[in-house]
């Protein structure tokens, strides 16, 4: 257990400092980035948050964490840039972006029980 609460304070400590690294030195993306990084990032919190609960509900894995962060986020851009080639990007990345949107909800539902009935 002590090990668990070792790794959890340096994953926050990284965010963190991830999160103040961002802020001070302003990266910008390339422009054809655009379309893919919003799907990207909310495939990305649809992943972070299923850790979440995996942790509250004590079922976490790493490589099950990360083999989910990757694959969503893969398969989010993938699909906005099939959506491209066949010319409709706008609404497919609407559809990943509802689609994923609606896990979030159910997730954070499930997280909510699961911390409340304990």
């Amino acid at each position: 257990m002590r090990t668990m609460r070792n790794r959890m304070l340096i994953a926050l400590a990284a965010l963190a400092m991830g999160v103040v690294a961002g802020l001070l030195l302003g990266p910008t993306t390339p422009g054809w980035l655009d379309p893919y990084l919003p799907v990207a990032v909310v495939a990305a919190v649809d992943a972070v948050l299923g850790a979440a609960r995996a942790l509250a509900e004590r079922t976490f894995d790493e490589r099950d964490f990360v083999v989910s962060f990757v694959g969503d986020v893969a398969i989010a851009v993938l699909l906005v840039l099939l959506g491209e080639l066949v010319g409709f990007a706008d609404a497919l990345s609407t559809a990943v972006v509802v689609v994923l949107g609606i896990r979030i909800f159910m997730t954070a539902t499930a997280l909510r029980r699961v911390l409340i009935g304990r």
